[in-house]
């Protein structure tokens, strides 16, 4: 059978195409009473409109902006490059993505950065950022100006359908039970390093960390969690003091993206050497790690996946359509040696 056409949906809804087509494209001058027919004929004829199509004859284009932080590593330019390769992928969508990095430690100049979008340039923003009012504010202020925002690896909302990254309170937990099940019963403490406690993702890894150890492995005590805040002398010290103040230590848990300022300042000092060390996404220095047996695991989502699903939910929302939510949902992943 042929599919519906705006032809069939006009004659079903008895209005003129005109008229489709406004419903169709969210335009006004349509009585709310003709608004349900058209809609009513859409789910009698079982009409799926062609975006692509229309898009065409239109000359709809989309330009896509990834607000990334400055600080970051071997995890942020993954991250980059998959947002490269987005510009070939979605290429016949006639999708561009470009990179604006901020400043993460600062909310207000986020803010200030995101007042500056404007619907006539840009089509949508993808934003990594820990959560904070002023950023929150923004988000919702573009939204208001027609622009398609979308919280990116770290959430801002309660919305969990309006933003792109894994369930971190199940990272948390995922971490926590292989510590437990790696340390074979002993009894001792746990150090969690973070970059930064006011990102909403480090709050919930170590929400789910600690009710994870808290009712599957009483043995073991998680320690009060460090930041580094991205500087390298300070998880210097603040490691090297933790190490040197708890000789009980059987855990070494690093809940922000970026792993290798902490695990190398970990491997200059006089730690246990049968310390379990779970580390956050997968990069080539996790990777040698793990190979080289100074990891034990990594909480990992897929890059890829992420900016790719980033890009179809932008343009979904800027086509006022649904995606497909199985095909968004961003896995949780347990990397060990033997799996890479």
């Amino acid at each position: 059978m042929l599919r519906p056409t705006t032809k069939d949906l006009a004659r079903e809804a008895g209005v003129s195409r005109a008229t489709v087509d406004r419903v169709l494209n969210g335009r006004e001058g349509v009585k709310q009473k003709t608004v349900d027919r058209v809609h009513e004929a859409i789910k009698t004829l079982g009409f799926v409109r062609n975006i692509q199509a229309a898009n065409l004859a239109k000359s709809q284009k989309y330009r896509f902006v990834f607000a990334l932080p400055r600080s970051g590593d071997q995890f942020l330019n993954e991250i980059i490059r998959h947002i490269d390769e987005a510009g070939t992928t979605f290429a016949e969508d006639l999708v561009w993505c470009d990179v604006h990095q901020i400043d993460e430690n600062d909310p207000h100049s986020i803010a200030a950065f995101l007042a500056t979008i404007d619907i006539s340039t840009t089509s949508g923003v993808a934003i990594m950022a820990p959560e904070s009012p002023q950023v929150r504010d923004a988000i919702f202020r573009l939204q208001e100006r027609g622009v398609a925002a979308l919280p990116f690896i770290s959430d801002q909302t309660t919305t969990k359908e309006h933003w792109v990254g894994m369930n971190n309170q199940s990272a948390g937990a995922t971490a926590a039970n292989l510590i437990g099940r790696f340390s074979g019963g002993a009894r001792g403490s746990i150090m969690v390093i973070a970059e930064s406690m006011q990102s909403r993702d480090s709050m919930e890894r170590r929400l789910g960390f600690d009710e994870e150890l808290n009712s599957s492995f009483t043995a073991l005590k998680a320690l009060p969690s460090l930041e580094t805040y991205g500087d390298t002398e300070r998880a210097a010290r603040i490691v090297s003091s933790t190490v040197e103040k708890n000789q009980d230590l059987v855990g070494f848990y690093v809940m922000s993206s970026e792993a290798r300022p902490p695990l190398m300042v970990l491997k200059e000092l006089d730690a246990p050497k049968n310390l379990i060390k779970i580390a956050h996404e997968r990069t080539p220095f996790t990777e040698a790690e793990l190979r080289a047996g100074d990891l034990d695991g990594i909480i990992a989502q897929n890059p890829g996946h992420l900016v790719r699903s980033a890009v179809r939910k932008l343009k979904a929302t800027v086509d006022k359509r649904k995606v497909e939510g199985s095909q968004e949902q961003i896995r949780v992943e347990v990397i060990l040696r033997t799996n890479l």
